[in-house]
């Protein structure tokens, strides 16, 4: 093994948490080397969708312009459909962006790759890590195998995993298992699909149909990316002929499938199943997990990329000033955990209920009834989706009781109604 190397920083993956912190270390004029068994381009099983918040921190990095070369349309049009029910929006701005990005993962992270490079991090390709060092009880670095073989060992002060769910960091430092979990009632299985449908391609869309869900998100090359998110039970119907049940799914969804109407499939379908959400620990002495190795949500609300992009770079902002005093850095790597699970944990809550794998509750219903006919909020609830808005300022005290009035009184006789309305006067609109 050749002599220890040294940096100021480690990172253990380098897509979008692990170049998000290569960024934001070497903006600070921190050596950063981050590591990934990959070479990019390279693809990965994700969904990929951006709302606009998440967009805004591809601008934070530096980064937008490369993304929005790949050729993804820009979305500033989001629509939910239900059975009947349509709602259409548009978003609030964050930082000046108002749309959203679905882009495809190998262009993506090379794109974010590429960025790192640029603003002084060092990247290594095809460098598979085997095992923290340790010095005492502090992790202090990471011994990893070359693309030909070749036993590295690399020093510094904090070593950061950003190696995804299944991380070798995590592991190592003993963090594998969360403190906190829900395992999703739903499985993924997505395709790509040749558009054609031009009068889509700026709208990213979701269809509800009993308990099943679809989604088509347009991407580049032309391509929409069509997410089937069927009841975890039907996760083996599925494996046992996934092609043809993931068209029988499809054609199942109305809605969806007249989106798709004149689309050929152009891919293979992929799948993900037996997804989990969970926060772990994600800080300790020289440590820090960023990105799905340290928290992970359902996709089924599309916040992974965004919140490995920002708890990245907030991760870089906060601990590169410190790096030399150990002490301050552990401080300083429990406040940004501390303050990405504040950030996260409503979220989280409310992407286990959308997970749960069931057709819409009747309080659902009625909020789509509301927003069809209600621009402001159909914003509201696109902006929780792009974090403006937390999901309780949505389904707050007051709209609950309205909307389970109206929920309740469309079950009553008609002769029934009337009496509800004078006892609570809760509806904002006549019967």
């Amino acid at each position: 093994m050749s002599p220890a190397e040294r940096a100021d920083v480690v990172i253990v993956g380098a897509r979008c948490a692990g170049s998000a912190a290569a960024i934001g270390f070497a903006r600070a004029g921190r050596r950063v080397v981050a590591l990934d068994r990959v070479s990019f381009p390279a693809d990965t099983i994700s969904t990929h969708l951006l709302w606009p918040g998440g967009v805004a921190e591809l601008q934070a990095l530096g980064a937008l312009e490369r993304v929005r070369a790949l050729g993804a349309p820009p979305l500033p049009i989001g629509f939910a459909g239900a059975g009947e029910l349509a709602v259409s929006g548009s978003y609030t701005p964050v930082d000046g962006i108002d749309y959203a990005l679905c882009v495809r993962r190998p262009g993506l992270d090379a794109a974010l790759v590429a960025s790192a490079r640029d603003a002084g991090a060092e990247v290594r390709e095809g460098a598979r890590v085997t095992e923290v060092v340790r010095e005492g009880r502090r992790v202090a670095g990471v011994r990893w195998t070359d693309a030909d073989g070749a036993e590295q060992e690399i020093r510094a002060p904090l070593v950061v995993g950003a190696d995804g769910r299944r991380s070798t960091v995590a592991r190592a430092v003993g963090a594998a298992d969360a403190r906190r979990s829900r395992p999703s009632g739903r499985a993924c299985f997505y395709a790509y699909w040749e558009d054609a449908r031009p009068e889509w391609r700026a709208t990213a869309a979701q269809w509800r149909e009993g308990a099943e869900l679809g989604t088509a998100f347009p991407c580049d090359d032309g391509l929409t990316l069509v997410l089937l998110q069927p009841p975890a039970s039907r996760a083996d119907e599925f494996r046992s002929d996934l092609q043809s049940t993931y068209e029988s799914t499809v054609a199942a969804i109305p809605g969806l499938a007249e989106r798709l109407r004149g689309a050929r499939q152009a891919t293979k379908v992929r799948a993900a199943t037996g997804i989990e959400s969970y926060f772990r620990r994600s800080s300790g002495r020289g440590w820090a997990l960023a990105g799905d190795a340290g928290h992970f949500k359902d996709p089924v609300t599309a916040q992974g990329i965004r919140d490995a992009l920002r708890y990245g770079r907030l991760l870089a902002e906060a601990a590169a000033p410190v790096l030399e005093d150990p002490r301050r850095l552990d401080s300083v790597l429990a406040r940004w955990e501390r303050t990405r699970d504040r950030d996260c944990l409503e979220v989280y809550r409310w992407t286990n209920v959308l997970a749960k794998g069931k057709a819409m509750s009747a309080l659902e219903m009625e909020l789509y009834r509301e927003a069809e006919n209600d621009p402001d909020l159909a914003r509201q609830m696109l902006d929780v989706f792009s974090r403006v808005a937390r999901p309780s300022s949505v389904f707050s005290a007051r709209r609950t009781l309205r909307l389970a009035a109206r929920a309740l009184a469309r079950k009553l006789p008609a002769r029934a109604r009337p009496s509800i309305r004078r006892a609570g006067d809760v509806h904002s609109r006549p019967w």
